[in-house]
């Protein structure tokens, strides 16, 4: 980070940037893993397709996982742990699960020095375990509804890999739900889908979309599935949460069966819902710049670093280091960055390359006037602040930084998102964005569409305002408004 280019930023005042980082506009794909690489979220493991999140990237998801994992308990969910092995008969179950999932297993087909006598999948989701417990703890209506999560990580044997976006092991909750009547596991199945828009929005500041999945693109085994779906800076789509609601599919299979309340024997209702450490992608994609990482306060581990500059001088060190104390006692998460082995200049970069939304300068003049400079990670922008008061009005800058970075990303989307009514209209639109059009419904059009196109269906909006009365593949009455995008 030491070798520096200055460029113009877009009110033209000078600013200096990591040369090593790809530019987004020359190779998008190179941008990102260079991001990922060089600001010690991950490296490549021993195995193939698979992930070493290190610690940095690790403090990121934990943030992550306790803005979900707190609504998930508001609601009255549980986490529990399941075993990651299952036996291949159990797998076998659900015909349509194990069908659409059959590629990607792993399996374990011997133990020691022994051969198994039946082969164990290393578990690519657990809907099989969870309802080979669930016909064990379920006999009477006075059951339900069983509200249980799950966070552990899977295994799916990828061909094409990239960390956080797909790799063949990846880190998530999943939660799996029984309920009593199919209304009520509706319910959920939508209250669960808006915990991941709420997330997204509010925590991520990353605008979605929420909708159903069309029949090709629910999952496996799901009566219907709804989706979050994110928009990248390369116009593609992200699809960053599902919610499937998987109506008695699972549960019959299980032979799981409950006693109602008027005294028959019925299958229980269930629903299934996951968000993983694609999330971290997500964020980078979203928000990263050509100095790196740019990450919403809610979520970053470091919200602020102090910085002592001229850290020699009698009085600084000291000085920065009570500013932080007084962060930090303030509840706001706070590093001190007090190496004495690299340059201010060094410390800079090296921040704005983790992301960091505020660093808070103080060196000698600030301390003699009793101020503290500001930087802004998301504009670049300086304030002088009293350190007096500091932490009350760094809050307020926090709160100021996460509603902007939602607006930009927001007013990206805008910008990069289109009406259309016909083929070629659609697959301009998708070179660098959404495509919004209608729909048939027929699966023959959604193929047709992403073989002339690139671009699949992303979901269906819970708005259905018609925006044309015929199908912008075949011409035919249209049913349903689509979103059409290329996608990770």
């Amino acid at each position: 980070m030491a070798d520096q280019k200055k460029q113009g930023d877009s009110k033209g005042a000078k600013q200096e940037f990591v040369q090593h980082l790809t530019p987004r506009s020359v190779d998008f794909a190179q941008w990102y893993t260079d991001v990922i690489t060089l600001t010690d979220l991950v490296d490549y493991a021993p195995v193939r397709g698979c992930m070493v999140v290190k610690p940095y990237g690790c403090a990121l998801w934990e943030r992550i996982k306790e803005e979900l994992d707190s609504r998930f308990r508001a609601t009255g969910h549980q986490n529990v742990m399941m075993p990651m092995l299952i036996p291949e008969s159990l797998l076998l179950k659900e015909a349509e699960h194990v069908e659409g999932f059959a590629p990607e297993v792993a399996w374990v087909t011997q133990g020691g020095k022994d051969t198994l006598q039946e082969r164990l999948a290393i578990r690519p989701t657990s809907e099989a375990i969870f309802c080979a417990m669930y016909s064990k703890w379920v006999q009477s209506w006075r059951d339900l509804p069983l509200l249980y999560n799950q966070w552990c990580s899977v295994m799916r044997w990828e061909k094409s890999t990239r960390p956080f976006l797909r790799t063949s092991e990846f880190w998530w909750q999943e939660g799996h739900t029984l309920h009593e009547t199919p209304e009520e596991a509706q319910d959920e199945t939508l209250r669960m889908l808006e915990i991941y828009r709420q997330v997204a929005e509010d925590a991520l500041a990353m605008p979605v979309i929420t909708g159903r999945k069309s029949e090709s693109e629910k999952f496996a085994g799901a009566v219907a599935t709804y989706s979050i779906e994110a928009m990248m800076q390369d116009g593609k789509a992200l699809q960053a949460g599902t919610s499937h609601n998987f109506g008695t599919n699972f549960t019959g299979a299980f032979d799981i069966n409950f006693l109602s309340r008027e005294g028959v024997l019925k299958h229980p209702y269930g629903t299934s819902w996951g968000a993983s450490t694609r999330l971290i992608g997500a964020i980078i994609m979203t928000h990263g710049d050509e100095r790196g990482l740019k990450l919403p306060p809610q979520v970053a581990p470091i919200q602020i670093v102090v910085l002592p500059i001229a850290q020699h001088k009698e009085g600084v060190l000291e000085g920065a280091k009570a500013v932080a104390d007084a962060l930090a006692n303030a509840g706001l998460r706070v590093k001190l960055d007090d190496r004495d082995t690299v340059s201010a200049g060094f410390k800079f970069n090296d921040w704005e390359l983790k992301g960091v939304p505020i660093r808070v300068e103080v060196g000698p003049r600030d301390l003699a006037a009793g101020q503290l400079v500001a930087a802004r990670r998301d504009t670049y922008e300086k304030i002088t602040l009293p350190i007096e008061g500091a932490p009350e009005k760094l809050r307020a800058l926090l709160a100021d930084i996460q509603r902007g970075m939602y607006e930009t990303a927001l007013a990206f989307r805008a910008a990069h998102m289109k009406t259309v009514a016909s083929l070629d209209e659609l697959g301009e639109a998708a070179q660098n964005g959404f495509a919004k059009a209608m729909w048939c419904g027929d699966e023959a059009c959604e193929d047709a569409v992403k073989a002339k196109t690139g671009a699949g269906t992303r979901n269906m909006p819970f708005d259905q305002t018609p925006v044309a009365d015929t199908c912008v593949c075949c011409g035919k009455p249209a049913k349903h408004v689509m979103y059409f995008a290329k996608a990770y």
